[in-house]
């Protein structure tokens, strides 16, 4: 098959489907614990376990689900459109559907659905890029996507603070956001899908991931939990540690939207300079930052909003060149791309669970309590916000050196 540079109409709807990625993806981290424990009273222990279980079904469901993207009877747009469903009705029941069973339960039978459409989504989006646009291409390609997730990411942070203005149930609202976005991301792609890529792989090993993808997908999880750990604490962050609750939807926004914007500034420097070595000093940076994140305290809103907007554009490198760097792996290989991005998802998603399944029930267990906050707790709280995402940060530094390790020992052989 023949690949090409796409037009403007596939590049915007390609921007859309990114835009509904990012609103059902990180924020439901962001804001369904909270909202749960808020609404229901299910303690931080109980919902950050159920998001780490949830997990182990990943672990089957996401490399099944690559798998099922490469069976030739089923189109594209049919599984797009079934992906949509399953996350029209998980968000039903996170935000808009009151609990008619234990609330437990419940949170996790939704974030079961939101998640399954979720990570078809996400497979069909990536493999789409590796199967059916050049190499030149590719910046591009990533720049729409990638941006329109952060637009999502975006949107999806502050619209529970901004519904706030007007309604006393703002999650139910939040939660015909997430519907609408992707209701109408599900038919602007609608004729973009088609069903021309069918991997050839022959052999499919559950739940153990090709070798050659190992160090890819080891480096993208351990550099999403760093993320994940802030983005799951921001707004107990912000207002226990920082000390102002209502500057949290500003923050959020900040951070984000410098994400967003940042993303034509990597995707230029990845074609200027190799795109391993642009994001090393990306991620050096991020340590940095995360470091001085840990000296902030009660009052240091404004230091905090500085941290809020380079720590924005540090990440935005993040969201953008690390796929972009699978993907290049990807086209010189002959690695079946619908099943590494069922592997790519699971690791990000874990990521996520990770932080939410040890980070909330580590901090109850050192004291830390929303409803009666202690010097001692919100301590507590600011070490794992920086210091614990600044050692995680350390070790993806790390996995990033032994990825370009490797690619100049294989460069260097083939010159001989």
């Amino acid at each position: 098959m023949s690949k090409n540079v796409p037009n403007i109409r596939i590049l915007m709807a390609v921007g859309l489907f990114g835009v509904m990625l990012g609103t059902v993806g990180l924020p439901i981290y962001l804001h369904a614990p909270k909202y749960f424990s808020d609404t229901y009273g299910v303690s931080l222990a109980s919902l950050g376990a159920i998001m780490f279980a949830l997990r182990v079904v990943d672990f089957v469901q996401d490399p099944l689900l690559g798998r099922l993207s490469t069976i030739g009877f089923l189109p594209r747009r049919l599984l797009s459109a079934g992906a949509g469903a399953i996350i029209i009705i998980g968000a039903l029941g996170l935000f808009i559907v009151t609990a008619p069973i234990n609330p437990t339960i419940w949170f996790a039978l939704s974030l079961i659905l939101l998640f399954t459409g979720y990570s078809l989504s996400v497979i069909l989006l990536y493999t789409h890029a590796v199967n059916n646009f050049a190499d030149k291409a590719q910046p591009i390609v990533a720049r729409w996507r990638e941006a329109g997730q952060l637009i999502g990411i975006c949107l999806s942070a502050i619209a529970p603070t901004l519904f706030t203005e007007i309604s006393h149930d703002p999650y139910t609202l939040f939660g015909g956001f997430l519907i609408s976005v992707t209701v109408v991301a599900i038919l602007l792609m609608h004729n973009i899908w088609s069903g021309e890529t069918v991997s050839t792989s022959e052999k499919f090993t559950l739940g153990v991931p090709e070798a050659r993808i190992r160090p890819y997908l080891i480096l993208a999880f351990v550099n999403a939990i760093p993320v994940a750990i802030t983005s799951t604490l921001f707004l107990f962050y912000v207002e226990y540690a920082i000390g102002s609750a209502t500057a949290s939807g500003p923050l959020l926004l900040l951070f984000f939207g410098a994400a967003a914007c940042s993303v034509p500034i990597w995707t230029e420097l990845a074609k200027k300079y190799e795109i391993e070595w642009v994001l090393g000093v990306a991620m050096l940076a991020s340590l940095i930052a995360f470091v001085v994140t840990f000296t902030l305290g009660t009052g240091d809103i404004v230091a905090f909003a500085i941290i809020c907007g380079i720590t924005g554009v540090l990440t935005g490198a993040d969201l953008t060149l690390l796929p972009m760097i699978f993907i290049k792996f990807l086209q010189r290989t002959d690695v079946p791309s619908e099943e590494a991005f069922g592997y790519w998802s699971l690791s990000s998603k874990l990521a996520l669970a990770l932080a939410v399944g040890l980070v909330l029930p580590g901090l109850e267990v050192s004291g830390f309590d929303p409803a009666s906050p202690t010097p001692l707790g919100i301590y507590h709280l600011s070490v794992a916000y920086a210091l614990v995402p600044s050692a995680l940060k350390v070790c993806a530094i790390y996995a990033l050196w032994r990825i370009t390790k490797r690619q100049s020992a294989s460069v260097q052989g083939l010159s001989r």
